[in-house]
């Protein structure tokens, strides 16, 4: 005894042609027997289709709101002829389930047909803190796919050509029709003989096996340009997999990662380093000799420097990433070295220097005037 054929559909008596078209779709892609494999799904299909024709048909849902099953069976029930006979109703189906297997018609062969990009690749670079500032000229090594040699991309053996797919002849695509209590529907997939191509190849390329293209290693010079930072990608054209059916050849993307230094640290466009200079150098004032990127630099130490100053050498920092012309400065911050211990002359000479600065000794002793000296 059939069920409500609204309820089938989930719409009330209501519903719009509209209405009616999009509940079916969306039942009959969900229980369609050859997407949905659980018991039951089969005979589900029947009943909503069952109840679509009846409802989509203006006269049919008329018989079947004054009378019921009673009105649409017999003489009157479904048409169980081909699919071509069905209308609408065959339009509606072949939408529905263009998508699976390929899809309906020719597009997706011409596509398949059409050249194809390769794929890009990526590559992590390790660089030193000083290649990174000043940039310049890296060798890397690239595994990547390139168009063979050997058949010229065709995949088969020099002196012979591909042939038409005998399986789908040339179309990329093969068409089953299956029948139902409700008819024939066709359901169009990708030929698995030539994987959607149209054509096979009868004798592949001995040095790639039919594939057309082949793995190999290429040595390639690249740019890295001054004052890069951690994280930077460089794009190098056309050095990705090679294209398929002639297509252009994907792109490299290379990932900079910049080590750290044990002298140096990056802040921006400024460079950071330390030293250590001794109490009477920093109380006199000094030139001193430091390691910058740039090699040994005078650097002038003012004299009453204290301890963690800050000191500027101009344009010695990271160049401008796109105008190495413009740098940023070497910032150096100045520790001082308080002994804590000193010789007997030392201590006469301090001494000397308490005295005559209206020091006396007090709690730290000379350690404690030391300290003095450098918390003005």
């Amino acid at each position: 005894m059939p069920g409500d054929y609204y309820k089938t559909l989930g719409v009330d008596r209501n519903s719009s042609k509209d209405d009616l078209k999009q509940a079916y779709r969306r039942l009959a892609r969900k229980y369609h027997p050859d997407v949905n494999k659980e018991a039951g799904a089969e005979e589900r299909f029947k009943e909503i289709n069952r109840a679509y024709e009846v409802l989509s048909e203006p006269d049919t849902r008329s018989r079947y709101d004054q009378f019921g099953e009673a009105g649409v069976s017999g003489a009157n029930g479904f048409n169980q002829g081909d699919m071509g006979d069905m209308g609408g109703f065959a339009d509606i189906f072949e939408t529905i389930f263009s998508g699976f297997g390929g899809g309906a018609g020719t597009s997706n062969t011409r596509r398949r047909n059409e050249p194809t990009k390769g794929d890009d690749l990526r590559l992590d670079l390790k660089l030193n803190f000083r290649e990174a500032i000043f940039g310049g000229e890296k060798e890397i090594r690239i595994p990547h796919l390139e168009i063979c040699t050997v058949c010229q991309g065709s995949g088969a053996k020099p002196g012979t050509q591909k042939t038409t797919c005998p399986t789908c002849d040339g179309q990329g695509q093969v068409r089953r029709s299956t029948r139902t209590p409700f008819g024939s529907f066709a359901q169009v997939s990708t030929c698995p003989t030539c994987n959607g191509e149209g054509q096979i190849i009868k004798e592949k390329c001995e040095v790639c096996g039919g594939a057309g293209r082949r793995q190999v290693t290429e040595k390639v010079k690249i740019t890295i340009p001054a004052g890069v930072g951690d994280g930077t990608r460089l794009r190098v054209s056309r050095k990705g997999d090679a294209g398929l059916r002639g297509g252009v050849a994907g792109d490299l993307y290379v990932y900079l990662y910049v080590e750290s230094d044990k002298v140096f640290t990056r802040e921006k466009m400024n460079i950071l380093s330390e030293i250590k200079i001794s109490y009477l150098q920093a109380i006199l004032g000094c030139t001193v000799s430091v390691d910058t990127v740039d090699g040994k630099k005078d650097l002038s130490i003012p004299s009453g420097t204290q301890p963690r100053t800050i000191l500027t050498l101009d344009n010695l920092g990271v160049p401008k990433l796109g105008n190495d012309a413009i740098r940023g400065d070497h910032l150096i911050t100045v520790n001082v070295d308080i002994p804590t211990r000193i010789n007997s002359e030392e201590r006469e000479l301090l001494e000397k220097l308490a005295v005559i600065k209206g020091q006396t000794h007090g709690k730290g002793g000379i350690e404690g005037f030391l300290g003095s000296l450098f918390n003005k």
